[in-house]
């Protein structure tokens, strides 16, 4: 338990950023799902789509320290390659 002002603080913020990384984590995977889905049942145009607008979320959560850079780099890179390799 925190017992100073400070340490009481830091605790209120560190629960408020935690609810608003969880959000921002799961409307990353939800965006990298529709992804995954277009993939699947072998639309190209639509996972191309999808692609086109999970990449600026996942970046927004390097940017936002919720992801690391490479993670986020090898997610695209991986999810490009299937999308382009899609006939």
């Amino acid at each position: 338990m925190a017992h100073t002002p400070q340490s009481k603080k830091r605790a209120r913020q560190n629960v408020r950023r935690q609810a608003v990384n969880k959000a921002r984590r799961s409307r990353i995977r939800t965006h990298l799902r529709k992804v995954e889905d277009a993939i699947t049942s072998g639309d190209r145009e639509a996972a191309q789509d999808e692609l086109r607008r999970a990449q600026p979320e996942l970046m927004r959560g390097v940017t936002k320290g919720v992801y690391h850079k490479n993670t986020a780099a090898r997610k695209i890179s991986r999810l490009a390659s299937r999308v382009k390799a899609m006939s």
